[in-house]
């Protein structure tokens, strides 16, 4: 089989198809106009390589960060050979394509410069026929500094833009079309990079080549899709051919058309529509499964195919709903016709090294989101536009992404040379990403307009200055990407910004617009404050954490454990953060014996509030539609409002995102002396004959009196289904000593959803001392720890010291007398080595 499948790949060349060689290998760089040459790895960046050969320290660890700046400010040359056979060069035309470089560049070969990069987001194809050899061929790229090749606009402006999140004194993140986390962030550190971010390939090839296969979704009901097939070609020469396009649903075909056409020289686009009857529509999880069709294009002449294109799409409709209510307008995203309430988060890229996303941190990214029961993802404007895998895991599960264009809390210059490659970056991103069935908006960009009309600039810059940027605005987001995304996508709704109409310091606008609500946090608002001013769609709130213990320890030594400390200082971004956790700690929590402690309960506050806030958004739709919380992710080990710390840890957020996202949710809340149950339900057929327990739960006693209620869960809605009287359950004085666990089954008696209530933050309830015990069961792979207390022990955190250790269940509360068994599995467990694990509770802290 082997042997056969060596003949077909080399007969490929001479049976009309493409020969492709990937050009990744074999590269090297160094600093330009210096001797010392250094083993490159493609894709990469110089600042990881340089950090692999050891000539920069790892800029994670203590204040190391400041020793990799001056990186930034040199020129950086790569270069390559590679050969070419005389067969290859028998094909009509090459092409080598530069799917990413990082960010102004020069491209030589073979002593001609072929190509001038100045946008990291774009791609290149350069035809190279004519200027290769056969035998050895040469590639060198100089790579300027991003700071100092454009340092010039910043003189001739006379100004420095309002970027603040450009950790530099000279601003030049905005010139660049480039990653602006790169330059730092309010939790991001500064690796400002250079490099091939991205494949490089060089296609050899005869006749015509397909350069774009756009299945275009005119509409998509459950009757039939209206399919509008574009292809775009390149000819080597004027040519008939036979165009043809088909679409399987597995191996079965389900539509088929092909037409005649006339190539001509150069760039070519066709259409073809057809229809499919009855489709299997692509659903987001949980509603449904991800039917994805395999669609293909193909060229033939003279009854040879020369060329195809293939795409997996999934067929549905999707749209953003903003029309006029009672209370304002609406803000919500409806698939196949049905409102869904999005429920997600934020996604920064996950790497500074952005080229270590790896499929396998995809896959494990995904799986987290999964595990959270997400439906929802927004890629935020101040990273990328993500990697191919990003939406094909997307695609595969069910998760529906919301896409910025990547500008971020600053304006941008406006003049043409500037929108003339924002136009092409933004041409080339619609048409790279448009065919993704989880694709299902696009945003102009993150808080710009915000920025303009809210953060003081007008005060700050002359009255020219100001009025040119709002000009700016106007003409990149709301003229330019609205018609491009018109032209090239058509069929996917479009906002400006985000936020798109609000302003968290004044709630009066919440009514009609997507917000950032920021007053918890930021505004110092208080947890339980955020349920007064739900918004119609909240596509940003957080509230910041450390990482745990053993994460702090692979960055800072024993002596740097303080708030104040040098490397505690580099690892906090946000100028505020540390004083607001410890003052918001001060308004819920005693004070922490020790730093260690101060760690933990910043944890076990950042998760129970967020789930506060985001139960107060899913209780109170149809009004509220969405809760993308800020943030999912870290790109480094970081103080952050990350719910998964950089080393993959789940934060105690992640598993309150768990449970308050989980399709079926029990939630309450407590106004009036009442206690009110909801039902919060994403399923689409009512669940019927469910069974509410409610518990009233004493901390050193135990359960000491229990409820029942037989209920109905209504289909995609949020209802309450029971009311108790508190005085009737609990009375004035044993609210400090008392709590109400809840939970929802089935009518076999299967928990669907658990929700433990307690009257008071834990300054203010009587907890008892406890210890609680622990047996482990050993395994390699799996650690099995079953815990038990005799009295209530609050968000108890089992801790192991493996990075990226999955556990079932942490931050828990253990009941008296309650057997609570978590699974903790990670490949590095073994059985003989009985790794050590440590169990704390809230009142060991105090």
């Amino acid at each position: 089989m082997k042997k056969l499948s060596l003949l077909v790949l080399m007969l490929l060349p001479f049976l009309g198809f493409a020969q492709t060689l990937s050009l990744n290998d074999g590269w090297t760089f160094s600093q330009a106009d210096k001797e010392t040459w250094y083993k490159a790895e493609v894709p990469g960046s110089v600042q990881r390589d340089l950090i692999r050969h050891k000539v920069l320290p790892d800029p994670f660890y203590g204040t190391n960060e400041k020793l990799i700046q001056w990186v930034e400010d040199e020129n950086w040359d790569f270069k390559k050979s590679f050969t070419v056979t005389a067969e290859q060069l028998a094909h009509d035309n090459a092409v080598i394509f530069f799917e990413g470089l990082d960010t102004q560049a020069d491209v030589f070969l073979n002593g001609s410069r072929i190509l001038r990069s100045e946008n990291m987001f774009v791609g290149h194809k350069v035809s190279v026929k004519n200027l290769l050899k056969e035998g050895e061929n040469s590639l060198y790229i100089r790579f300027y500094s991003p700071v100092q090749s454009l340092m010039p606009a910043r003189l001739t402006a006379g100004y420095d833009y309002p970027a603040g999140n450009d950790h530099r004194d000279e601003k030049l993140s905005i010139y660049n079309r480039k990653a602006p986390y790169h330059f730092g962030w309010d939790w991001g550190i500064r690796i400002v990079q250079m490099g091939i971010w991205k494949p490089v390939s060089l296609t050899f090839y005869d006749n015509a080549r397909i350069d774009d296969f756009y299945v275009k979704q005119t509409k998509v009901t459950k009757e039939k899709a209206e399919i509008e097939n574009i292809i775009e070609i390149y000819s080597n020469k004027e040519t008939s051919a036979m165009l043809s396009v088909s679409a399987f649903d597995g191996k079965t075909e389900v539509q088929s058309q092909s037409k005649n056409v006339e190539l001509k020289k150069g760039k070519n686009t066709f259409s073809v529509p057809f229809t499919i009857n009855n489709p299997k529509r692509w659903m987001p999880t949980g509603w449904g499964e991800q039917i994805l069709y395999d669609f293909t294009a193909k060229i033939t002449t003279d009854n040879q195919e020369i060329a195809q294109k293939s795409e997996k799409i999934g067929l549905r409709s999707v749209r953003l709903v903003q029309e006029a209510d009672e209370h304002g307008k609406s803000f919500y995203f409806e698939v196949n016709g049905i409102p869904l309430f999005a429920k997600g988060a934020n996604y920064i890229p996950g790497e500074i090294f952005t080229t270590q996303q790896t499929s396998d941190y995809y896959e494990k990214l995904f799986d987290n989101m999964e595990a959270a029961n997400m439906n929802f993802v927004r890629v935020w404007g101040g990273g990328i536009y993500e990697n191919e895998e990003f939406y094909r895991q997307a695609d595969e599960r069910g998760i529906v992404v919301w896409q910025d264009f990547i500008f971020g809390c600053v304006p941008y210059p406006s003049d043409n040379d500037f929108l003339q490659n924002v136009k092409n970056e933004v041409v080339y991103n619609i048409k790279r990403l448009r065919n993704h069935a989880s694709l299902a908006f696009w945003c102009g960009n993150n808080e710009v307009e915000e920025g303009l009309q809210h953060w003081g600039w007008d005060k700050q810059y002359s009255a020219e200055i100001y009025n040119n940027w709002l000009k700016g605005y106007d003409k990149t987001f709301r003229e330019l990407i609205p018609d491009l995304v018109n032209e090239f996508d058509g069929t996917r709704s479009y906002i400006h910004g985000s936020p798109y109409d609000s302003n968290w310091g004044n709630p009066e606008t919440f009514a009609s617009s997507d917000v950032h609500d920021w007053g918890l946090w930021y505004g110092h608002l208080p947890f339980e404050g955020m349920a007064d001013r739900l918004p119609r769609f909240a596509s940003e709130f957080g509230f910041q954490s450390f990482p745990e213990m053993k994460v702090i320890r692979s960055f800072a030594p024993e002596d740097q454990w303080s708030l104040e400390s040098d490397v505690m200082k580099v690892h906090q971004k946000a100028s505020t953060g540390n004083s607001l956790i410890k003052k918001y700690m001060d308004m819920y929590y005693h004070e922490p014996k020790n730093f260690a402690d101060f760690v933990y309960i910043g944890l076990v506050m950042q998760g129970n509030g967020m789930e506060e806030s985001v139960e107060a958004m899913r209780r109170g739709r149809d009004y509220c539609m969405g809760a993308l919380y800020w943030q999912i992710n870290d790109d480094w080990p970081v103080v952050s409002w990350s719910s998964i710390d950089y080393y993959g840890n789940w934060k105690a957020q992640h598993y309150r995102m768990r449970d308050v996202f989980a399709p079926l949710a029990l939630g309450v809340k407590f106004q009036d002396n009442q206690l009110n149950y909801y039902t919060m339900s994403d399923y689409l057929n009512d669940m019927n004959n469910l069974q509410l327990t409610v518990q009233v739960v004493d901390f050193n006693k135990g359960v000491v009196k229990q409820l029942k209620e037989k209920v109905n869960a209504k289909a995609n809605a949020s209802n309450i289904v029971k009311t108790f009287n508190v005085a009737e359950v609990v009375s004035e004085s044993d609210k400090a000593n008392t709590m109400i666990r809840a939970w929802l089954s089935d009518s076999k008696g299967n928990k669907i959803s658990t929700k433990d209530y307690f009257f008071y933050w834990p300054n203010k309830l009587n907890l008892p001392q406890t210890d609680v015990k622990t047996s482990v069961k050993y395994a390699d792979g799996k650690y099995t720890v079953t815990l038990t207390s005799a009295r209530l022990a609050k968000d108890v955190f089992v801790e192991i010291p493996i990075m990226g250790a999955q556990f079932t269940d942490n931050f828990i509360d253990l009941l008296p007398g309650e057997k609570k068994v978590i699974e903790i599995t990670s490949p590095e467990l073994k059985a003989a080595a009985r790794t050590p694990i440590t169990v704390k509770h809230i009142r060991e802290t105090y």
